[in-house]
């Protein structure tokens, strides 16, 4: 078969360059990379890559015996850096890599394609040319709704789930489930749940089991671990058939250094910093990528629009916006260099996160951003138009580091911390909040929620059902890393699955029914979720009960939304007859009690119905009396 080169084919127009140059291309992954085509009658591949420091670009693969010198890219003639050329008969499923002949000394390299599809199965690390436009979506329903499941009034409670130990075939050799594999069972184990949406730990290719996912090498190829890109679209379409959203963890703070990926890409750093004070991040011992560089921004942004376009993806977490936002981030003194002005803001990086929001909610204005932002830099999800970043949520790592913290303390002591239980509360609406129990806490010797947890096996686990119900409560959507709802004393461990025979221990099956009752309730107490960025959704009833330590609070919704009366409980002393103020006289249920007989709890509840007194108490004309159980969260609604 003839493998001739062509020059006279072009996936560019002027504005195409125009836009690539400026920094503003949103969809480069239409126009870079490889992709089939019909060239008067003869099928072959096109191929185009950014490496304005090149002498040569050569395409080597299987279909010409990895030559690097048979089959050279023509450079344009528009000052845009980008080699292309047509190549007959090369078709799907080829493998391939750029020869870089570089004009740096000793720099020749064979790279990756950086906008490839797909990409063969690490350890190994060529491209694939492969057509991702072939696949029939059946989600017309699902994208026609999403707008309503992604709205800020919706209640929101993600799964995070990392796909290569979720669950393995220990039977077949202890290998992954496939993308098909696994999302039948996770679609189906979601709704049992009543999930509203999953988390993808990254899947964008990456040649380290060990990194998670999160040192990448292609920011536009599903990993092929799991299967093909179409096997990938066809995950996302059964989430969506069975009503679950599918968000993406994403990494653009960061890349991997291995040979075949971005770094040193055309001899020279072109899409990092040359200067390591910038371009190299020594905690992760990664690359940073260098936000200043018009084209570099524009091949981020297309990365993320790529997924929620071609993937139909309902949301994208852009992973460690600390580490961008900051050029001083986990640096010492003489290690980073400070603006003109002596400021550590990385300007760049604030300029990308704006167009990149920008950019995505002009196209896709029903999806969600998050931002895994652990600092208290300003109106992180606020809109970009008020001088926000133009998030639609940030992480609330304050609240999920001082609720552990306190957590962790033994009951007796727990007065002295009572700051800890209180403090988010302050500045609860300052943000659009997400409440994070994610994998990074369960790793690294971190020990697992359930370890966390103070006393002897029966108090840990009624701390921990304390904890998910409190959490349930508190303003903000909600996120729980997979494992934490079996209870999983292990720390988690990407190379095998989750210990899922721990169903069988009456405790941890009650904490596993105990995350699906409390998830279905939060779907159905609209006073739970509708308000959970508005202040109006939440108003204290006595926050400084510490010798009790008790804490109770009221969640609302609309006028019409009965509110709902939370009473937390973190001592290990029941209160009997404890005063409650109401908002209005009545008679009062408890919906839900974390120490019920249900959920392996201690079965200390209120069974029957409580009539208010009209008696002044919390400021309030009505009160009740209530028992609240010891380690206990409890729930009440009134009746009439």
């Amino acid at each position: 078969m003839s493998h001739s080169i062509h020059y006279d084919v072009s996936r560019f127009t002027e504005l195409d360059i125009y836009l690539f140059k400026e920094g503003t291309h949103a969809k480069l992954y239409d126009h870079l990379g490889a992709h089939l085509m019909d060239r008067e009658g003869q099928k072959g591949t096109y191929f185009a890559v950014w490496a304005p420091h090149a002498r040569g670009v050569y395409v080597r693969g299987d279909f010409n015996d990895y030559n690097d010198r048979s089959h050279k890219l023509q450079l344009r003639g528009d000052g845009s850096g980008i080699w292309d050329g047509f190549i007959e008969g090369v078709d799907q499923g080829t493998t391939y890599k750029y020869h870089i002949d570089s004009e740096e000394e000793n720099a020749n390299a064979d790279k990756a394609d950086p906008y490839a599809f797909y990409a063969e199965v690490a350890p190994s690390s060529a491209s694939r040319v492969w057509d991702i436009n072939n696949y029939k979506w059946n989600d017309k329903a699902w994208m026609r709704s999403r707008r309503k499941k992604n709205s800020h009034k919706a209640p929101v409670s993600i799964y995070e789930v990392h796909l290569g130990s979720w669950q393995r075939k220990v039977e077949e050799g202890n290998r992954f489930l496939n993308y098909t594999e696994a999302a039948i069972a996770l679609a189906s184990y979601l709704n049992e749940m009543h999930f509203t949406h999953v988390e993808l730990l990254p899947i964008t290719e990456f040649p380290f089991e060990g990194s998670w996912g999160y040192q990448v090498t292609g920011y536009f190829a599903p990993t092929s671990r799991y299967g093909t890109p179409q096997e990938f679209m066809h995950f996302v379409d059964i989430m969506h058939e069975h009503g679950i959203g599918v968000i993406l963890d994403w990494v653009p703070s960061h890349f991997v250094t291995d040979g075949h990926g971005l770094m040193n890409f055309d001899g020279t750093c072109l899409y990092e910093h040359k200067d390591p004070r910038k371009g190299y991040h020594p905690e992760w011992g990664s690359a940073i990528f260098n936000y200043d560089r018009n084209e570099v921004r524009a091949f981020l942004i297309s990365s993320a629009m790529f997924w929620l376009e071609k993937y139909h993806l309902d949301g994208i977490r852009v992973d460690a916006v600390a580490s961008m936002l900051y050029l001083d981030y986990a640096r010492e003194e003489g290690e980073w260099i400070p603006n003109e002005d002596g400021t550590n803001e990385n300007k760049g990086a604030v300029k990308f996160l704006k167009q990149l929001n920008t950019s995505v909610y002009d196209a896709f204005d029903d999806i969600m951003m998050f931002a895994e932002e652990s600092t208290n830099y300003p109106m992180v999800s606020r809109p970009v138009s008020q001088g926000g970043l133009g998030f639609g949520y940030k992480w609330n790592m304050g609240w999920m580091h001082d609720t552990l913290k306190y957590m962790k303390i033994d009951p007796i002591y727990r007065q002295h911390h009572h700051e800890n239980l209180t403090f988010s509360f302050v500045y609860m609406y300052n943000e659009n909040y997400l409440l994070p129990l994610s994998h990074d806490e369960v790793v690294h010797m971190k020990g697992s929620l359930i370890n966390k947890m103070p006393g002897d096996n029966n108090q840990k686990f009624a701390n921990l059902r304390a904890l998910y119900t409190f959490m349930i409560a508190h303003p903000g959507k909600k996120l729980l890393f997979m494992g934490g709802e079996i209870a999983q004393f292990a720390e988690w461990n990407y190379e095998q699955s989750l210990d899922w025979h721990l169903l069988e221990n009456p405790q941890h099956k009650g904490i596993h029914n105990l995350l699906k009752t409390l998830n279905k309730l939060y779907q159905t107490e609209p006073s739970l979720y509708k308000n959970d960025v508005e202040p109006e959704g939440f108003e204290w009833i006595d926050e400084n009960d510490y010798q009790a330590n008790v804490i109770s609070f009221i969640r609302k919704g609309s006028k019409r939304d009965k509110p709902i009366i939370v009473i937390c409980n973190f001592s290990d002393k029941i209160h009997k007859d404890y005063p409650i103020g109401l908002p209005s006289k009545g008679l009062y249920e408890e919906i839900f009690n974390s120490q019920s007989s249900e959920f392996d709890g201690w079965n200390i509840t209120n069974d029957a119905p409580i009539k208010s007194r009209a008696k002044m108490h919390h400021g309030r004309k009505n009160m009740l009396h209530v028992t609240l159980p010891p380690l206990g969260v409890i729930y009440l609604k009134k009746m009439s």
